[in-house]
């Protein structure tokens, strides 16, 4: 669990980097095609993900931290953590080579399964 707390703040991280790097170019209105080209809006797609799996596992660590519960998290914490890494991972590459977004079942199950299974967890406590 003490690995979805470290995700969280590097996703934290990562999310103010991209948005910095990204940040460069928002005033060109033709950068990467337009505001409405695929490219441009995965890159926000990916650029958001790192907040929002960021806070996804700062709130599954501190819940788990608040409510004392020690075990029966592994499987629900690995999955947050897949869901951390190739959210923004499917995101950027799907960018630029569109077959990539194929692979986004990936994170979806993962995030979705880890909510879920934390969520049975909590109420069968």
């Amino acid at each position: 669990m003490t690995m979805n707390l470290y995700a969280a703040w590097i996703g934290l991280l990562l999310g103010v980097l991209s948005g910095i790097i990204s940040g460069l170019f928002f005033h060109d209105e033709s950068w990467l095609g337009g505001y409405a080209t695929w490219p441009r809006r995965l890159i926000r797609l990916g650029h958001i993900s790192l907040f929002g799996l960021g806070f996804i596992n700062l709130a599954f660590y501190l819940t788990a931290q608040a409510l004392e519960i020690k075990s029966g998290l592994t499987s629900s914490a690995l999955l947050l953590l897949i869901g951390a890494a190739t959210m923004p991972t499917v995101c950027y590459l799907a960018a630029f080579r569109k077959p990539f977004r194929q692979l986004f079942f990936v994170p979806v199950l993962s995030v979705s399964l880890g909510i879920a299974m934390f969520l049975w967890r909590l109420v069968s406590a």
